[in-house]
């Protein structure tokens, strides 16, 4: 299988990359400027594609992420701190985010003959990302079929998307993944916040993985009550 990934550079995605490039044909990997503030992040997946000798692109959609209003992830919203389970972190939704991103990497996917497009959805987004979870995954791929019939048959590829970030770690581990050199946290700071919902989520998979954890965070102990108060 010919994949393409879509590649953010963080945790999940740059996972993803050596799962697919140690199990399958990476085809390369596909990134979106969308003007979010931890762009930051970009530098990580364009280092993921230079390690692993394949192609990288950045689309630029900067234009369309502007329009995209209302998220701390690309206005002058701060970014909450917390669990991703809680209420508060719903502000940090781009809507339709992952569906735009899809719809550009299959059409991508088409140009360059691949067979699947890989993204690195996972369970745990499902509490506040309707576009991460089995549903829009399914219907995307039936929406593709008839997009591309008769020019191009190409796989929605999300092997984690009914599995947890835990999950995620291990699966990075098996495939060598270089964790410190991936980036997850929203604010966009010099480290790691561990504050807020993707930090904390990032610190307790490694904890439920019982993988050590070589991300450097500005507050390493916030998880622990925020996973508490999450649960309750």
């Amino acid at each position: 299988m010919k994949c393409l990934v879509i590649c953010s550079g963080g945790l999940d995605s740059v996972s993803l990359a050596y799962k697919v490039a140690a199990e399958h044909e990476l085809a390369g990997l596909v990134s979106f400027d969308y003007g979010q503030r931890h762009g930051k992040e970009l530098q990580f997946a364009a280092a993921c594609a230079e390690r692993l000798n394949v192609p990288h692109e950045t689309v630029d959609i900067r234009n369309v992420g502007r329009s995209l209003s209302g998220s701390a992830l690309t206005d002058d919203v701060d970014v909450p701190d917390g669990h991703y389970a809680e209420a508060s972190m719903k502000i940090t939704v781009v809507p339709n985010r992952n569906a735009i991103m899809l719809a550009i990497a299959f059409g991508i996917a088409a140009a360059q003959k691949a067979d699947a497009v890989a993204t690195a959805v996972h369970g745990g987004d499902h509490f506040i990302y309707p576009d991460c979870r089995p549903g829009f995954i399914d219907a995307f791929q039936t929406m593709q079929n008839h997009a591309l019939d008769g020019y191009a048959d190409i796989r929605l590829y999300a092997p984690y998307v009914r599995v947890s970030k835990a999950e995620i770690v291990r699966d990075g581990a098996r495939h060598g993944t270089p964790f410190a050199l991936t980036w997850s946290c929203y604010k966009g700071g010099e480290l790691h916040c561990g504050r807020c919902g993707t930090c904390v989520e990032r610190r307790e998979a490694f904890h439920l993985a019982g993988h050590d954890d070589p991300t450097e965070y500005q507050d390493p102990d916030y998880w622990r009550d925020a996973v508490a108060k999450g649960a309750g």
